[in-house]
């Protein structure tokens, strides 16, 4: 009996990952508001037993509620319990019984390359499953609130294709887990997915307690750097974050941080990677001094090292 190709294998998967998430993924129709006709289209996923379902910021906009409709033909009104715009999230509750929830995930276990499948419910339809691999990790999506502009870090890039209608919907990884919620459209052949991690999940919780986020402000854009040798063996690890961008006049430049510094620790714990610095970032840390250890990057050449004088750290700190 012949063995089972790579493909067949491949097709398993994915069968298998559509099978089990179809109908946990509802088509949502949003009323627009503020005298716009017509109605917004996304899909959401079932994220609770009880009526919770996720889906992004941008679908529901500034509705209040839409309707919610599943591949079993079943329908439901759904509230807008909150949205977060510069996360891109939003929970919404259905007020009639939902199929059962998707497990979650968790996106810091992917690797580039690895198989996800996108599971959409757009326009209604009964689903729409495309399949591809995770291109890249760590990218940055723009988002903004009035004023406010953010980017959310750590977004994954897939070339599984999004259909229109598919915002909100799951990405998902061969084991039919919800790792990110696609947002939006990167370019031809290109997705991207807001992941589910340690940071969305506290957002998660906060709209769904309160219906709101609130976070501190650092005003910078930030990325994964190496660092000096000398300094790798003073904290025993090869990374920190290097500042990309500085809102002018935020919180980050007025205390003196400067493009190219790289940041070591923050509140005392390391941060090497974007998700590091938004964990401190939430309601608590609102007014509150934010000790940051930062190695200051010049142009100039560099000099011998002379013997650390008592009180010195060898990189500087902000607050």
């Amino acid at each position: 009996m012949a063995t089972d190709s790579p493909l067949d294998a491949y097709s398993r998967v994915v069968a298998g990952v559509a099978a089990e998430l179809t109908p946990k993924v509802a088509s949502l129709r949003v009323a627009q508001g503020s005298g716009r006709a017509g109605e917004s289209l996304g899909s959401a996923v079932v994220y609770t037993g009880d009526g919770f379902l996720l889906t992004n910021a941008h679908v529901v906009g500034q509705a209040s509620g839409g309707t919610a409709l599943f591949s079993d033909g079943t329908s439901s009104p759904f509230t807008v319990v909150g949205a977060d715009p510069l996360s891109d999230l939003a929970v919404v509750r259905a007020g009639a019984a939902t199929p059962e929830p998707a497990v979650l995930g968790e996106a810091e276990d992917l690797v580039v390359g690895q198989l996800v499948v996108a599971v959409g419910s757009p326009l209604g339809l009964a689903g729409s499953v495309t399949a591809g691999v995770v291109s890249a990790l760590g990218r940055s999506l723009p988002t903004r609130s009035g004023s406010a502009v953010r980017l959310v870090e750590d977004v994954i890039q897939t070339d599984a294709s999004l259909n229109p209608g598919n915002s909100g919907g799951a990405l998902a990884d061969s084991g039919a887990r919800v790792v990110g919620i696609n947002t939006a459209v990167a370019g031809i052949g290109l997705g991207l997915a807001v992941p589910i991690n340690s940071t969305t999940r506290k957002i998660i919780s906060a709209l769904m307690q309160y219906g709101r986020v609130r976070r501190a402000y650092l005003g910078i854009v930030n990325a994964p750097a190496p660092l000096p040798a000398w300094l790798q063996e003073r904290v025993g690890r090869k990374e920190g974050l290097r500042v990309a961008d500085l809102v002018p006049g935020g919180p980050a430049a007025r205390a003196g941080l400067r493009l190219g510094d790289i940041l070591v620790s923050a509140a005392g714990k390391p941060v090497t990677t974007a998700q590091d610095l938004q964990r401190l970032m939430f309601g608590e840390a609102i007014g509150r001094p934010l000790e940051i250890s930062r190695r200051r990057v010049t142009n100039q050449p560099r000099r011998r090292r002379r013997p650390r004088q008592p009180g010195g750290t060898g990189f500087g700190r902000s607050r």
